[in-house]
């Protein structure tokens, strides 16, 4: 197992209200792994997140490469919006 460091944190009543229910349910054996829980989902949520702002960054990167927009016509691209938004809500 890995080392363990001891810290300590303060929460507000709410929070340690949670993590006492979720010990005294026999949900986790302990506050610390009720912290622990809550931090690899945190890190988890963190890392998808930062997934979610890479593929954004790379899409916009894409776009700005690809040059202006030639033949751009509005009321073309509503209309195909409209038609596959009907096709969407057909199937």
């Amino acid at each position: 197992m890995a080392t363990v460091k001891k810290i300590s944190v303060a929460l507000p009543p709410e929070m340690v209200a949670l993590v006492h229910q979720a010990v005294s349910t026999g949900e986790y054996s302990s506050s610390s792994e009720v912290i622990r829980e809550a931090l690899r989902a945190w890190k988890h949520e963190r890392t998808l997140r930062q997934q979610a702002l890479d593929e954004l960054r790379s899409a916009i990167r894409d776009g700005i490469n690809s040059g202006p927009i030639e033949n751009f016509n509005m009321e073309e691209l509503i209309a195909q919006a409209k038609t596959l938004r009907r096709a969407e809500k057909a199937q």
